[in-house]
C-alpha cells in the first residue's frame, strides 16, 4: 500500500508542466510562494510486486521422461570446507609470594611442578590451531550406472574444520580444532572428470580410482595478546604475538577451494554393438549374456547403453575366466544422426574404450549393404579412428526367406568393402618423418608433395580396413550363435595381442 498526494481539480490543468509538478510536490528552497494545504487530499493505491524469473533448471519430470539426454553428462559445483578459526589467548600473570619461595624444600617443589603450557623440544610455546577444512574426493563406484542423480543435486559442500575451543586463556588443556571429514562423491566407473574449461582432472576407468578435486582451507593460528611490558619476554618463547588489531586476520581459517566440474560418462566395455534401429542388437545382447534390455518391435527401444557380460572362451581351459568380456548395446543410428536426427550421435562417445566393434545388420531389409554403409559413414563422421579398430559384421534374421536367399552374396559384398588390414605402425611427428629418396631431384619433390596431399585428403569408407569376419545368424531361432561367439572371441584375442592404442 502506498499513499500519494492528490491535487485539487483546479490545478489539474497544470500537471502537464514539469516545473509546476516538481515545484508543487518538491518545492524549492528559494520558492517564496505559499500554497493552501487545505485543498490537498490523500488517496491510496494498491501495488503488486513483480516476481523475478527463475533460472531454468533440469526438472524431475524431464529426467523421468527423457533420461537418455542427461544420464552421461552433467556439470556440478563442489566446495571444500573452510579452515577452523584460531583464538586470541591471554597468558595470566602468575606471581608467587616471597614467603612461599623460602626454604630449600619449597624450591624443590617448585622445580617438580609441571609447566602450565605446552612446549616444543626447543622450549617454544605450542599454540593450538584451527582444524583443516574437509577435502572433496570423487571416486569410481561399481554400484553406480548413470549420472542422473547429479541433475537433482548439483552442489556439494564439505564441512569446515573445527575452531579452537578456548575461553581466552592459554592452558595446557587446549587442543587443536578437529579436521573436517573428507567428502567422497561416488560416480560410475568410466567417468571422466574435467573442469569447466575442459582441463582433464582424471579418468576413473577402474573401480576404486579416485581424484582430489578441491582442497580444504588451512586452519587459523592462535595469537597471544599480552601487555607491552611483557611482550618482549613472550616473544622469546613464540612469534605468534599480536602486535595490533590487524593481526586478528591470521586467526580466521582460510576458505576452501570451489570449482565447477564437468562429469562425462564413457561406458567401460570391450565390445560395442552398433547398427540401425531394430537390427537386433538388444536381442543379441540378451541371447549371449544375462542382460535384460528392453526389446520391442518399434525403433529406438534402446535409449541408454545396456551392458552384458560375455563368458570366457572354454577352449582356454583355466584361462577362460580371464578372457571374459563386457558388451555394450548402443542406441540405433540412422542416416543424418550427425545432424541431430533420431537420438543423435552423442552416445557414440561410449565407444571410446571398446576394443572391438560388432556391426549388427538386418539381412531382411531391402538394402542391407546400404544400411551397413550408413552406420559406417556416421561412425566416420563422428570419429574416423573408430573405423580403424577391429570389427566383425553380424547378418541377423537369416531365418527369413528374403535373407536366406541372398546370404552368400551379402557376405561376399560386405567382405569386399574396405582395404586389407595392415599392421599397426605408430604415428610419427612431422619433425621425425623421413621422405623416401628418389634418384631424380625433381621427382623427389613431386613425390613428397603427393604424399602430403594424400595424407591431407579425408579417408572414405573404402580406405579403412575390411571386417575380420562376416557371420550370418538368427538370434531368435538360435542359428549360428556358437559360430558368432567363436568369431568374437577370436577377434578379442587378436585385440589383446595388438599394441594399437585406443583413442
Amino acid at each position: 500500500m502506498a499513499s500519494l498526494v492528490s491535487l485539487p481539480p483546479s490545478t489539474s490543468s497544470f500537471l502537464s508542466h514539469d516545473s509546476f509538478f516538481s515545484g508543487f510536490i518538491f518545492p524549492k528552497r528559494n520558492n517564496q510562494r505559499l500554497w493552501n494545504y487545505k485543498d490537498i487530499r490523500y488517496c491510496t493505491i494498491k501495488c503488486r510486486l513483480a516476481r523475478t524469473k527463475e533460472s531454468p533448471s533440469t526438472k524431475p519430470a524431464a529426467l523421468v521422461k527423457e533420461p537418455h539426454k542427461y544420464f552421461d553428462q552433467v556439470i556440478i559445483t563442489v566446495r571444500a570446507g573452510d579452515g577452523g578459526h584460531g583464538a586470541v589467548l591471554n597468558i595470566p600473570n602468575s606471581r608467587v609470594s616471597s614467603d612461599k619461595l623460602q626454604g630449600k624444600r619449597d624450591f624443590k617443589e617448585k622445580a617438580r611442578k609441571k609447566s602450565p603450557y605446552k612446549r616444543d623440544f626447543d622450549g617454544s610455546l605450542i599454540l593450538p590451531t584451527g582444524g583443516h577444512g574437509g577435502d572433496v574426493v570423487i571416486y569410481a563406484d561399481e554400484g553406480k550406472d548413470s549420472l542422473l542423480e547429479f541433475h537433482t543435486k548439483s552442489r556439494y559442500n564439505a564441512k569446515r574444520g573445527g575452531k579452537v575451543d578456548a575461553m581466552g586463556v592459554l592452558t595446557s588443556q587446549l587442543q587443536n580444532g578437529l579436521s573436517g571429514p573428507t567428502l567422497r562423491i561416488p560416480v560410475p566407473v568410466g567417468t571422466v572428470v574435467k573442469n569447466k574449461r575442459g582441463k582433464l582432472f582424471a579418468d576413473l576407468a577402474r573401480p576404486g580410482d579416485e581424484v582430489l578435486v578441491a582442497r580444504g582451507g588451512q586452519g587459523g593460528i592462535s595469537l597471544i595478546d599480552v601487555p607491552p611490558n611483557r611482550k618482549k619476554r613472550i616473544m622469546t618463547m613464540t612469534t605468534n604475538v599480536m602486535r595490533d588489531d590487524t593481526d586478528k586476520v591470521l586467526v580466521h581459517g582460510q576458505p576452501g577451494e570451489e570449482v565447477s566440474l564437468e562429469l562425462i560418462l564413457r561406458v567401460v566395455a570391450d565390445v560395442g554393438l552398433v547398427g540401425l534401429p531394430n537390427a537386433g542388437k538388444s536381442t543379441l545382447l540378451a541371447a549371449i549374456t544375462l542382460a535384460k534390455p528392453d526389446i520391442a518391435d518399434y525403433p529406438f527401444t534402446t535409449l541408454m547403453p545396456n551392458l552384458g557380460r560375455l563368458d570366457g572362451d572354454p577352449s582356454l581351459g583355466a584361462g577362460m575366466y580371464s578372457s571374459e568380456a563386457t558388451l555394450a548395446d548402443l542406441p540405433g543410428l540412422i542416416q543424418g544422426a550427425h545432424l541431430g536426427k533420431g537420438l543423435g550421435r552423442n552416445f557414440l562417445r561410449h565407444l571410446r574404450r571398446t576394443r572391438l566393434l560388432v556391426h549388427v545388420v538386418d539381412a531382411a531389409t531391402e538394402n542391407p549393404v546400404q544400411d551397413y554403409r550408413t552406420v559406417k559413414e556416421e561412425l566416420r563422421m563422428y570419429n574416423p579412428n573408430y573405423l580403424e579398430r577391429p570389427y566383425i559384421v553380424v547378418l541377423n534374421k537369416i531365418d527369413l526367406p528374403q535373407a536366406r536367399e541372398r546370404l552368400q552374396s551379402l557376405t561376399e559384398e560386405i567382405s569386399r568393402i574396405g582395404c586389407e588390414r595392415t599392421p599397426f605402425v605408430p604415428e610419427r611427428s612431422s619433425d621425425d618423418a623421413t621422405q623416401p629418396l628418389s634418384p631424380e631431384g625433381g621427382n623427389a619433390a613431386l613425390h613428397s608433395s603427393s604424399v602430403l596431399n594424400e595424407d591431407r585428403t579425408e579417408k572414405q569408407i573404402e580406405d579403412h580396413p575390411q571386417p575380420l569376419a562376416v557371420v550370418g545368424v538368427s538370434v531368435l531361432k538360435g542359428i549360428m550363435i556358437r559360430e558368432m561367439l567363436n568369431e568374437i572371441r577370436a577377434a578379442l584375442r587378436k585385440c589383446n595381442s595388438s599394441t594399437e592404442p585406443l583413442e
